[in-house]
């Protein structure tokens, strides 16, 4: 490969980093625009670890979030230890399903962790699992997930290219943590 191409190679690969990181200047926002772009139909096949639950749903089709898939993804997505569930933020479910695009995983989405009530949350904490005292798990806006036959740490640059809320890396525990709040990471 000559100099020239490496270099026109580079360059492109630069101008594509730079144009994907302003599209994420407002998370949210741009997080919707990008899901529009990317499908109109939204589907993902997830599997919750602790209950051996599995769905595969759509859940956005034709400009519409569709509440039954909603109600059955906040089952899944339940503190399994309480057995309690809440409308979780559909926007972590979008986050879920641009990444898994992102990095290619057409499989089934582990999922380590979605809503926690404050009694287990706090009972994790006292266990000493690393757990944030005001967790985004515990408003349903957040979601540990791993992507089996992926990268993860393909999957956490992707995420944080997103721009669109927290990213915590855990390899020694093989997942992800995704958030709706501010942009951040950790790990």
């Amino acid at each position: 490969m000559s100099f020239t191409n490496l270099s026109r190679r580079r360059f492109m690969l630069g101008a594509g980093g730079a144009v994907l990181s302003g599209a994420f200047m407002f998370p949210a926002a741009a997080l919707a625009a990008q899901t529009r772009k990317t499908n109109n139909q939204r589907s993902l096949a997830m599997s919750n670890i602790h209950t051996g639950e599995s769905l595969k749903l759509t859940y956005f089709e034709d400009g519409e979030y569709i509440a039954d898939s909603l109600n059955r993804y906040n089952h899944l997505l339940r503190d399994f230890r309480a057995n309690e569930s809440i409308s979780m933020d559909y926007n972590v479910l979008d986050q879920v399903f641009l990444l898994s695009q992102l990095v290619g995983h057409k499989g089934t989405v582990n999922i380590i962790s979605g809503y926690r009530s404050p009694k287990t949350n706090e009972q994790l904490r006292k266990n000493g699992k690393g757990v944030a005292k005001k967790s985004y798990h515990m408003k349903g806006q957040a979601i540990d997930v791993a992507f089996p036959g992926s990268s993860l740490a393909s999957a956490r640059k992707a995420a944080i290219a997103m721009g669109a809320g927290g990213v915590g890396y855990y390899p020694k525990s093989g997942f992800l943590h995704l958030d709706t709040g501010p942009t951040r990471n950790w790990g």
